[in-house]
């Protein structure tokens, strides 16, 4: 499932049994199959399944995962003899149990099961998806929701092939894995049966089952179909995600040297659907606003967001789904690999985005996760539905990336492509593990890639390196990072670690030892300054000492790439965080980027501006926060004022956005409302870069003539990157009548269901409405929490918003409240909301008076930003 939407994307579970939920070993399902009839009108569905199993033993009990199905009869047939079976539930454990009233034999069997299903409205399993004009039936089944729309063997070691049957209405069709096969009349005048075509052998989560009216553009690369579908209005906002998928399978069939393994390939977009995307085998799902493009209205941001999210769930046809983990707890070898895979074709079709600059922004960003002490090991143990949710985080995703990145970079990418060749053949069709993956990199490269990565995988967080600089060499030494700067010194942790310094001068190369115990020392001679992280690979933060430091830091903008210039970043705020630096550190180093104009650098700063802005100012030196904002970023929207280049106009419109927000400078707050009135008269107008900046900006001194327009907006539009760009309009908004009337929004039904969680997660987010929307969020849980159960996001967005907040007694409040009104899935997210509120508040009072004497001597006159 893709990594990102909102951030992380979390996979909420809706069964919370204590017990495994385990099946029991003896029976592997071969082929199913499946004839399912959807009935749209009544959102009910009626499905005739026959399942070919193999007993490894005699049994008289075949048990299989089930929910929300109600049997109407299951016969078993074995060695020439058919049997009528009885059927128990077991909600809890989300199983049934087929019963045969004698011995069913070792060897081959065959279940027939006919039963009916309800199309639920919660967007998991067989589910219903709904536009202004009809509805439409659609699946996710990732992790453990296949089981809510046949009763399988929903494990993913447990693979079968799959013959699909969907009987759907005479004017509708339907999307499956493979390619339609057949297409007759019946059963009756207003039905037609569509076949598809034996899939090869998947896991049941990577099924896929869509029927409405979707209307598809087709295209092709090596030979292989492609298709971009979406309801009948917006079927040629397809065009870029298709063009995206072309140039992507051609790369992808080069590199693996395995050509993409299934029949066709559909992307289809879906009016409700929660996940950011879903690889199932043939037919990837998406959301709209992740998949289909109005040129009107779309930016280059959202066109970088739907190439990359096309690479992710394509490189999950051979991650995933090829080679699919044994179990969950492996998850990382399907989303950490697609989510290091997706960013090469990407890189190479558009080099002008500088995906290697945010694969560095990433690890940035996935250290700062993994410095909570209530972080977690990539590989971590998971038995029942809520233990596997919970794997879908920060870790899975970008934590494994950045370790795959670190040991490509270490064993050479051209012999970590072979490794990566030789498990995929190794393990087609089939499942593998963590030591098959390190093993086959180990094999390929004769470097020991199964210590590094081992070390990485089985224990939680991340280095911490010290380092010095000596006359004949580096010293460096390790401990365990954590943001809470109590916890420095307690880990005994030893990590093998390929460190890659470079000595910062022209034209050197990066060159790599392993770090594999507390400390040690290395030879390399150089008489300029050392960086220990050569081209930001490493996953580790970097603690220099200070002399060496200080060389660094003044070469900042001369002597580091722009890799190694968003790594120091990095480094120097995580060691803020901790009080190993001072933040006036941390904003000298800020204030050397005169220069730049990459946009990966410049939101290395921009993102620690908002989290000043939003923690650490207080009352009393706001004002001068603000006129440093204006200073720093001033320079950079004027200059780049006529930027003909797409990246350096986004870099404008990124910091047009904290001189309002952060900055309220009083020119760009004039622009904003110019551009918002222009953006509201007709949103094909304005700049798509800075129209949502605008309207966000015009919200916060905004009247209630300017919210109803947003509302009136958003409710007359269904173009998705719309109705976000309005949704965070109102969620800027500072009066309190219009604060409480934009959340009611958020419960009223105006916010489709697969939004609302983060809708109003922004209100947690934003310091102005942060203690309103508490408030709002105790009093209205009842309403707010009753689709949980259906959220991929839900509980867990509220829970990790309420962590926003950076005061002991509000840590004290949320995690009261949270007792009280437990969330599924959500317990690590909740201690890892506490752990950032108490953090939050030691840094605070640990910084805020440097903060002050700093903005003292440096804020300066203010200067306007739209100045010529």
């Amino acid at each position: 499932m893709m990594k990102k939407i909102f951030g992380v994307l979390l996979t909420l579970t809706f069964s919370i049994a204590l017990q495994s939920q385990r099946l029991p070993a003896g029976v592997v399902p071969e082929r199913y199959q499946l004839t399912l009839t959807p009935n749209l009108q009544d959102a009910t569905f009626s499905g005739d399944e026959i399942i070919d199993v193999r007993l490894t033993k005699p049994s008289t009990m075949i048990t299989l995962n089930s929910a929300e199905i109600k049997f109407t009869s299951a016969t078993v047939e074995s060695h020439g003899g058919t049997v009528a079976a009885k059927v128990t539930l077991d909600p809890d454990r989300e199983q049934a149990n087929i019963i045969a009233p004698k011995t069913i034999a070792a060897g081959p069997a065959r279940l027939h099961i006919v039963y009916t299903g309800i199309l639920n409205n919660q967007l998991r399993g067989f589910y219903l998806s709904e536009t202004p004009k009809r509805r439409y039936a659609v699946t996710q089944f990732e992790a453990t929701d296949a089981r809510r729309a046949f009763p399988s063997f929903d494990e993913p070691a447990l693979k079968a092939t799959f013959d699909i049957t969907l009987v759907v209405d005479k004017g509708d069709t339907a999307i499956s894995n493979e390619k339609l096969v057949a297409d007759t009349p019946g059963p009756g005048d207003n039905k037609h049966t569509l076949k598809f075509a034996t899939t090869k052998k998947l896991s049941t989560y990577l099924v896929a089952l869509l029927v409405g009216d979707f209307q598809c553009i087709d295209g092709s690369a090596d030979g292989i179909p492609i298709r971009a579908c979406a309801t009948p209005d917006k079927k040629d906002q397809g065009k870029f995600a298709l063009e995206s998928a072309e140039y992507i399978m051609h790369y992808y069939n080069d590199y693996f040297g395995i050509r993409y393994p299934f029949g066709k390939l559909d992307l289809i977009a879906i009016p409700d659907f929660e996940a950011g995307a879903m690889e199932n085998a043939g037919a990837i799902t998406y959301r709209e606003s992740v998949m289909l493009l109005d040129p009107k209205v779309a930016s280059v941001n959202n066109y970088e967001e739907v190439a990359s999210v096309v690479a992710h769930e394509m490189a999950h046809q051979w991650f995933g789904d090829l080679v699919t983990m044994q179990w969950w707890d492996n998850l990382w070898l399907n989303e950490g690999f697609a989510t290091w895979m997706e960013s090469k074709p990407v890189a190479q079709w558009k080099p002008e985005w500088h995906q290697d600059l945010q694969e560095v922004s990433g690890t940035n960003e996935t250290l700062n996760l993994d410095a909570l002490k209530n972080t977690r090991p990539i590989r971590q143990k998971a038995e029942t539905p809520a233990e596997i949710s919970e794997l879908f985080d920060g870790i899975a995703y970008g934590k494994a990336a950045s370790v795959l990145r670190m040991v490509e970079s270490y064993v050479t990418p051209e012999l970590f492509r072979k490794g990566v060749q030789n498990y995929l053949r190794a393990h087609s069709y089939a499942n593998a593990t963590a030591e098959n993956f390190w093993n086959a990199i180990t094999q390929a490269s004769s470097k020991p890639a199964d210590k590094i990565m081992s070390s990485f995988v089985v224990q939680p967080g991340a280095p911490l390196l010290h380092v010095s600089q000596e006359t004949n060499g580096l010293s460096v030494s390790q401990e365990r990072l954590f943001s809470d700067r109590q916890l420095l010194g307690s880990s005994q942790q030893v990590w093998t670690v390929p460190v890659c310094p470079r000595a910062v001068a022209a034209d050197s190369i990066a060159s790599c030892f392993l770090l594999a115990s507390r400390g040690q020392e290395t030879k390399m001679s150089a008489n300029v300054p050392i960086f220990a992280n050569g081209q930001g690979r490493g996953y580790y933060r970097t603690e220099y000492e200070p002399s060496l430091r200080a060389q660094l830091t003044k070469q900042l903008e001369t002597g580091l790439n722009p890799a190694e210039r968003i790594s120091l970043l990095g480094d120097e705020w995580a060691l803020m965080r901790v009080g190993r630096l001072s933040i006036s550190n941390y904003l000298d180093s800020a204030e050397q980027l005169k220069g730049e104009r990459l946009r990966p650098v410049w939101n290395e700063v921009l993102t620690g501006i908002d989290y000043i802005n939003d923690k650490l100012v207080t009352d009393t030196d706001r004002e001068q926060f603000r006129k440093f904002v204006s200073n720093l970023l001033g320079p950079v929207y004027r200059e780049l004022a006529n930027a003909s280049d797409l990246e350096e106009k986004a870099l404008r419109a990124d910091v047009f956005l904290r001189l309002g927000i952060a900055g309220h400078d009083p020119q760009v707050m004039a622009e904003a409302r110019q551009l918002t009135q222009k953006a509201l008269q007709d949103p094909g107008s304005a700049d798509p870069l800075f129209a949502g900046a605008a309207l966000a900006i015009a919200a916060i001194d905004g009247d209630d003539a300017l919210f109803n327009s947003i509302v009136a907006k958003l409710k007359g539009t269904t173009d998705q990157i719309l109705r976000g760009r309005y949704m965070r309009a109102l969620q800027h908004f500072e009066k309190p009548e219009l604060v409480e009337k934009a959340m009611e929004l958020g419960v009223s039904g105006a916010i489709r269901n697969q939004d609302a969680p983060m809708y109003l997660d922004g209100f947690l987010r934003n310091p102005a409405t942060r203690p309103q929307a508490w408030a709002f969020v105790r009093k209205r849980w009842n309403e707010i929490s009753k689709d949980f159960n259906a959220s991929l996001f839900g509980g867990s967005a509220l829970v990790a918003g309420a962590g926003q907040f950076c005061d002991a007694d509000a840590a004290s409040d949320v995690n009261a409240f949270f007792k009280v009104h437990p969330v599924p899935a959500a317990e690590r997210a909740l201690r890892q909301s506490l752990e950032r509120i108490n953090s939050c508040a030691d840094l605070k009072k640990m910084q805020s008076p440097n903060l002050q004497s700093w903005l003292i001597e440096h804020g300066g006159t203010q200067t306007a930003s739209s100045e010529k």
